[in-house]
């Protein structure tokens, strides 16, 4: 994957940072737009970005991929997301509401149409994955706004692909979810309580029972994928089928 180009939002920790070291290790450069940064590497290009300040992004969204043809593949991988307030509905910010909509669904939707838009008539491979979650799928209680915003990027990929069929445009979309990874976000629901999510126990013990998967062994998961796309039509997928 020498001329291959992987863009990776929310790429400084986590899954994320696991998807970009993984690609670096491939021969594969990476662009890694995040708050902030943790890799370096010589095929390794920071790009300092809040991506739920959407009137920023959107002021360089026309520029954003302009280097990227360069190279005969290119991967956009839409990773950053939060969890947001872990409350039930009553008891969670207002203002906490539209930056997690705002980071979770409009920044990956608005990184794919500037991706398609650019790479309408690119002769390349040209993919984008989002990282899916079975919370889209399922009401988790105290996950009001992630279950919803990842429902609404399922859709929207969903959405994305079946207009690639459409038009012939030769876009690879998927939607890739992680399972249960050891990352800053697990965390976070260990912490809360009873009241707030009644399912912390359930996490509590995969993380005592060592029950979840390391950021490492599921980047090799989602590249078996990448390294696959052709075996694998379905739009929604699973790293934890493999």
């Amino acid at each position: 994957m020498k001329n291959s180009l992987f863009i990776i939002t929310g790429a400084s920790k986590g899954i994320g940072k696991g998807l970009a070291e993984k690609a670096l290790d491939t021969g594969a450069h990476v662009w890694g737009i995040s708050r902030s940064h943790s890799i370096e590497h010589q095929n390794y290009k920071a790009i300092t970005q809040d991506l739920a300040e959407l009137s920023n992004l959107q002021k360089e969204l026309p520029q954003f991929f302009a280097e990227a043809k360069a190279y005969e593949k290119i991967v956009l991988i839409n990773n950053a997301g939060t969890l947001g307030d872990i409350a039930h509905l009553g008891s969670i910010k207002n203002e906490s509401i539209p930056m997690l909509f705002d980071l979770n669904v409009s920044a990956p939707v608005l990184l794919m149409n500037q991706f398609i838009k650019d790479f309408k008539d690119f002769s390349g491979e040209k993919v984008i994955i989002n990282i899916s979650s079975g919370a889209g799928k399922n009401a988790v209680d105290g996950w009001s706004g992630y279950c919803a915003s990842k429902a609404a990027l399922d859709m929207a990929t969903k959405v994305a692909a079946k207009e690639a069929e459409m038009d012939g445009s030769g876009f690879v979309i998927k939607a890739i979810a992680p399972g249960v990874v050891d990352t800053e976000m697990q965390t976070q629901i260990r912490s809360t309580n009873k009241k707030s999510f009644s399912g912390v126990d359930k996490f509590k013990n995969m993380k005592e029972e060592n029950q979840l998967s390391g950021e490492q062994e599921v980047a090799e998961k989602y590249f078996h994928y990448f390294d696959n796309l052709a075996q694998y039509p379905e739009v929604m997928l699973d790293v934890r089928n493999l």
